[in-house]
């Protein structure tokens, strides 16, 4: 299973969450975030060689997004926005893995993801609100007996540390792995590594049959 951390921006907390037993950091390069990374950090020199670095993007244009993968070295690009199908397809055919998230709050909201099928490596299933993520609440999760699609997904949206029993008990044939952030964080951008050390603990514990 996937651990991924979302919303990293400053080095040395980088450096603290890379040190723990997870598989993906997210790197927001969305103006309007709280939780935009650094323009100095160059995110591929902070991790470990076996972690992969997600550049998360909304609305943004194909020209910047591949200009930013490059340049950053990014393993997968997010797209956090209103993307369509076909933008996902183009970006993949230019030989970039993705990412694309969709907001849930009932079951119609899984009958779009139909359209990514083959477009995108995976799916991010994140709480529907206002903005773009990031709100810090979760939704129902029994939603997702209604997902019956082949593209894997990480599982998002208020996931916190009073979450590893449920996480323990959620089943679903596609689940790749969970998508952590503001839930573990002392401020927006500034994960708690501490926090986020137990629970990957836990979870992993409990993933494994411990």
């Amino acid at each position: 299973m996937i651990i991924k951390v979302c919303g990293m921006r400053e080095e040395r907390n980088i450096r603290e969450v890379s040190a723990l037993d997870v598989d993906w950091l997210g790197f927001i390069f969305y103006s309007k975030s709280p939780r935009r990374v650094l323009p100095s950090i160059e995110p591929r020199t902070l991790l470990k060689e076996r972690q992969k670095s997600v550049g998360v993007f909304v609305n943004a244009s194909p020209e910047r997004i591949m200009e930013t993968a490059i340049a950053c070295r990014l393993d997968y690009l997010q797209l956090h926005g209103d993307e369509s199908p076909d933008d996902c397809h183009a970006l993949r055919k230019r030989g970039f893995a993705l990412i694309k998230a969709l907001p849930v709050a009932a079951p119609e909201d899984l009958e779009k993801a139909k359209a990514y099928e083959g477009r995108v490596d995976y799916l991010l299933f994140d709480t529907r609100c206002e903005g773009y993520g990031g709100s810090g609440k979760a939704f129902y999760w029994s939603l997702l007996s209604h997902y019956d699609g082949e593209t894997p997904f990480l599982l998002s949206g208020g996931i916190r540390p009073e979450s590893a029993e449920s996480l323990r008990r959620f089943r679903h044939p596609r689940l790749a792995g969970i998508d952590l952030n503001s839930g573990f964080e002392r401020e927006p951008g500034l994960k708690d590594a501490e926090k986020l050390r137990d629970f990957v603990r836990r979870v992993r514990a409990a993933w494994n049959g411990g």
